[in-house]
């Protein structure tokens, strides 16, 4: 569905472009409303005024759905097969592991979704209409079309509808268009097709009266609502698995052939070659395939995620859903809103022109503290024309100090230029600027640092300049009160207030600089009225062209004299918006938040694509972005959203493939843009504040909504807040994700190589045919897995992200988690100095005791101490591969070797099982172990640091080959697809 108005009725009728009389014959109210016969049926026809919901799974299945991911269902069969081996206590082990990863699965899952509840709660509640002749009050979900609505300032719009009256209405549709401006409605009829937001003679559920009053007939309930089309939207996306959750799934399908694969193996090597009885040898199998089911993986992928989340929500991101943060990680590219996110969305005046002279302004944000300038003179042009005085030249003249009111809310604190404030008409300029205006500013609370705004950021940033130059804007409210406002509205693209002003009336107009100076007849020039020439329009074009070039919004300003009437609401915008008098231009900018040039540049180095999508105008939008540094090249396209309305999928494909801004597009169309890149095989990443990012947010990868702006609707689709709406933060957010894939990659390396070290000892008694007895019995290398690598195992996911962890680019959809690097250096370096480490220490045992002259024992003392050597050889290894497993490439000195203290804590905990394992009687009997000796302490001592230099090597080696790559890789890379 393209972004052109929905205001099509099923009757396949424009209802926008009809008169309000038509619109109501067309409808059949009338001025009575519809007859209560008329409301049943048409109720049985349409139903309810309510957003339906798609059917959800029962939660009996939800739950159930926990318990048979194919990871799950693997730990289920290596909890069984330990019960069949007699090993009952590892058997509960894994069962518990499965059960409390499930739980705790479902409740993520329960609480996200809730999108649809929020859009709901702003269809609920009452509205007023018109039946049977009467004003009745009826719930919101009984409305019908047909109904004619009566609304007045305060209440929320229940269905889309064509207004019929309208007095000085103004309509909040920030919910519906993401816009905060006020929207000026009417009930005039609209020639052309425009996006839905910009009717303006159109209401729409969920949005809510500012001002005014007005009657309009329904033309559309529950989901042929524009918020019905956002709720269909947001529904209809299908959740689909994580990029963790696939490579969860691929890996639980390579382990499970690895783990019976080799159970298979030795049980037939071990019956025909070992000439072992069957029984013997399928227990023995079942332990090998027990050994090689990474029991701890699901808990150290739900600890590394959680901690991760924990670090975030630290630095101001809140993940709903933990495999969320992964899929951060994974990101190629961000969509990202303007206002807010890669702004401070905090206009600020920087600039201010009145004809012949530009004045600059110091200061950001809205505390009103700064200095205007007056600069050198502006190149003009002609300034022929004859001078004449009228009644308007006392508004641009000299005049009296404003009386100050220091209890006022807007107080200047900060001292003038005095040029600035003694300059007539720079003072009519600000004085204009500021009696024209509907907002507020407020300053900050006694535990708060930030000046509040009440209304539109446009308007205070005006308020906030003319205090800088002196002036109260109350003041000036009390002394020139309001008699008339005629409201912005998108056509026109003016603002009109009319004023009090020493027995005369004023009328002070603000808007486009496009649009006001057409109106204007007349000039003020070094305080000079008089008639405006076509070089004078051009000098304004020029001056304005200028602002715009360096991302600046402009607005003109102008005042006129109207004639003194009885009733002010007689007051057409027709007869008092012409023959104006032009007093100048305000150059505005939202200023980039702090630090987010570095971010943008962090996301270039990372080969993440960021690509804004905004409400605003498109000039402007690119001069952001240049200035942030989002868009680089020469090549930049701004599309719009009636351009991309027109755009086939093939050519939105090829524009996508290069730099581009999308401006004033509707909630569709950031929807389609989405899934068209995701389409083109990109993770995709949206910001979003308001109800119409929801379907957007809901079908990228990693939604991300804004905490202090967004509304619920927004924060239920997403799948993380930011809390201080700052682009900088997704960015950390990304270095943390490829932080949980590293660590889970780690963890895997690390919890392989116990495995080689684990198969080694199996391999050596069958390839001797018996005669070597197995140096490591079953429940020892249980007692690895389950016991002693878990701990340090778990360290491993909390191990915080590489610091040259943003310097690559997203890893490819292609990598697996078990790749042949993790088997390289799980099963070709640890694993394979583990396995001789490990042998040798067996051996060492046996000689000491007189092998070869006395053979291997099978049995007894002896046996038990070589097999306890064998698995405290294994141990002590491991604490040198989980230190090496910390880190890809940089040294174990540089990050501190014993700076993760959970590691280091399960460091000590495994040297406590195993001499609890070698010294505890009952253990000894359970596991088949034997006191080792001091020397034997002593011996084990230095396997850990054999490990971890050996493996500085290894790691210095790889840092070598890494900067030679980087000196002949080429100057620049394609970004990875």
């Amino acid at each position: 569905m393209d972004a052109i108005t929905q205001s099509r009725t099923s009757t396949g009728t424009d209802v926008h472009r009809l008169t309000a009389d038509d619109a109501l014959r067309t409808f059949g109210p009338g001025d009575r409303g519809l007859a209560s016969s008329q409301v049943a049926e048409l109720l049985a026809r349409h139903g309810p005024n309510v957003l339906r919901e798609q059917a959800r799974r029962p939660l009996v299945l939800v739950f159930a759905a926990e318990f048979t991911s194919p990871m799950a269902i693997l730990l289920w069969v290596g909890g069984l097969v330990a019960l069949l081996a007699g090993i009952v206590e590892l058997g509960i082990a894994i069962v518990v592991v499965n059960v409390v990863n499930g739980v705790f699965g479902f409740w993520q899952e329960y609480r996200a979704e809730r999108a649809t509840e929020e859009l709901k709660k702003l269809l609920s509640g009452h509205v007023t209409v018109v039946r049977d002749g009467e004003v009745r009050e009826i719930p919101t979900q009984d409305l019908v079309p047909g109904d004619l609505l009566v609304v007045a300032e305060g209440d929320r719009i229940g269905a889309d509808a064509r207004l019929v009256e309208a007095s000085d209405l103004q309509i909040d549709q920030s919910a519906l268009s993401g816009e905060s401006r006020a929207v000026h409605k009417d009930a005039g009829p609209v020639a052309e097709d425009l996006p839905a937001a910009q009717l303006h003679n159109m209401v729409f559920a969920g949005t809510s009266v500012m001002n005014g009053d007005g009657r309009a007939v329904v033309t559309a309930t529950g989901m042929a609502t524009e918020f019905g089309r956002i709720a269909d939207l947001t529904q209809s996306v299908r959740e689909e698995p994580s990029p963790l959750q696939k490579e969860l799934g691929r890996l639980t399908r390579q382990l499970s052939v690895l783990a019976l694969g080799l159970g298979a193996l030795f049980v037939v090597v071990a019956v025909v070659f070992v000439g072992e009885p069957w029984a013997r040898a399928f227990v023995f199998g079942l332990g090998m395939v027990v050994a090689f089911i990474p029991e701890g993986l699901l808990p150290t992928v739900t600890l590394s995620l959680a901690m991760a989340v924990q670090r975030m929500a630290r630095r101001h991101a809140l993940v709903k859903k933990l495999s969320s943060v992964e899929t951060l990680g994974c990101t190629t590219v961000i969509c990202s809103d303007k206002t807010g996110t890669l702004t401070q969305n905090e206009m600020t005046v920087t600039d201010l022109w009145v004809p012949g002279v530009w004045y600059a302004v110091d200061g950001r944000g809205y505390a009103p503290e700064g200095m205007i300038h007056r600069q050198d003179p502006v190149a003009t042009g002609s300034t022929t024309g004859t001078a004449t005085t009228t009644d308007d030249r006392a508004t641009v003249g000299p005049a009296g100090a404003a009386p100050q009111d220091t209890a006022a809310p807007l107080a200047s604190t900060a001292p003038q230029d005095a040029t600035a404030t003694t300059d007539p008409a720079l003072r009519t300029l600000l004085e204009a600027a500021g009696l024209c205006n509907n907002s507020a500013v407020r300053p900050p609370a006694p535990d708060e640092s930030r000046w509040t705004v009440h209304g539109d950021p446009t308007e205070a940033c005006l308020l906030v300049v003319a205090a800088k130059a002196g002036l109260d804007p109350e003041a000036l409210q009390r002394e020139r009160p309001r008699l008339r406002e005629l409201a912005f509205d998108s056509r026109r693209k003016r603002m009109t207030t009319i004023h009090q002003a020493d027995g005369r009336r004023l009328a002070y107009v603000k808007g486009a600089p496009q649009c006001v100076p057409p109106q204007c007849s007349w000039i003020v020039r070094d305080g000079v009225r008089r008639e405006m020439t076509e070089a004078d329009r051009a000098e304004i074009t020029a001056v304005n062209d200028g602002f715009a070039r360096r991302g600046l919004r402009v607005l003109a300003v102008a005042v006129r004299t109207v004639d003194v009437v009885a009733d002010p609401a007689t007051y057409t915008v027709d007869e008092v918006e012409r023959e104006l008098t032009f007093l100048g231009l305000v150059a505005m900018e939202d200023p980039p938040r702090e630090g987010i040039a570095e971010a943008v540049a962090t996301c270039h180095r990372a080969s993440i694509r960021i690509i804004m999508i905004t409400g605003d105008y498109g000039l402007t939008a690119e001069s952001i972005a240049r200035s942030i540094g989002v868009v680089r090249g020469a090549d930049v396209r701004v599309v719009s959203g009636t351009e991309l309305a027109r755009m086939s999928e093939e050519d939105l494909v090829e524009a996508l493939r290069g730099e581009l801004i999308f401006a004033r597009v509707a909630p569709e169309q950031k929807f389609r843009v989405v899934a068209t890149l995701q389409s083109m095989g990109e993770i995709v990443a949206v910001t979003g504040d308001g109800v119409n990012d929801a379907p957007a947010l809901k079908r990228a990868d990693i939604g991300i909504a804004m905490g202090r702006t967004g509304t619920d609707v927004s924060k239920e689709a997403a799948d993380m807040i930011l809390t201080d709406d700052h682009f900088a933060s997704i960015v950390t957010a990304i270095d943390e994700g490829r932080g949980v894939y590293d660590n889970i990659r780690k963890f895997l390396t690390y919890i392989l190589t116990s495995n080689m070290a684990e198969a080694a000892p199996s391999a050596v008694f069958l390839v001797s045919r018996g005669v070597v007895p197995l140096p490591l019995t079953v429940m020892q290398i249980l007692t690895i897995d389950l016991g002693t690598d878990l701990l340090p195992a778990l360290g491993l996911g909390t191990e915080r992200p590489e610091s040259d962890v943003m310097d690559r680019p997203p890893r490819p959809r292609s990598q697996r988690l078990m790749d042949r690097r993790v088997l390289g250096l799980a099963f070709g370096w640890y694993g394979l100095l583990e396995a001789v480490f490990a042998l040798v220490g067996y051996l060492v045992v046996n000689v000491a005791n007189g092998w070869p002259a006395v053979p291997f024992a099978a049995d007894g003392e002896l046996y038990a101490r070589a097999t306890t050597m064998t698995l405290a050889a294994i141990i002590f290894c491991q604490i040198g591969a989980v230190l090496g497993c910390r880190t890809t490439s940089v040294s174990l000195w540089t990050i501190g070797i014993f700076s993760n203290r959970r590691i280091v804590w399960g460091i000590v905990a495994e040297i406590v099982l195993l001499a609890a394992l070698s010294y505890v009687p009952l253990l000894q009997g359970v596991f088949g172990t034997a006191p080792l000796l001091l020397a034997d302490w002593a011996a084990l001592a230095v396997l850990p640091v054999a490990m971890v230099l050996l493996d500085e090597v290894r790691r210095g080696y790889v840092r070598h080959q890494g900067r030679v790559a980087e000196r002949e890789a080429p100057a620049v890379a394609p970004r990875p697809r």
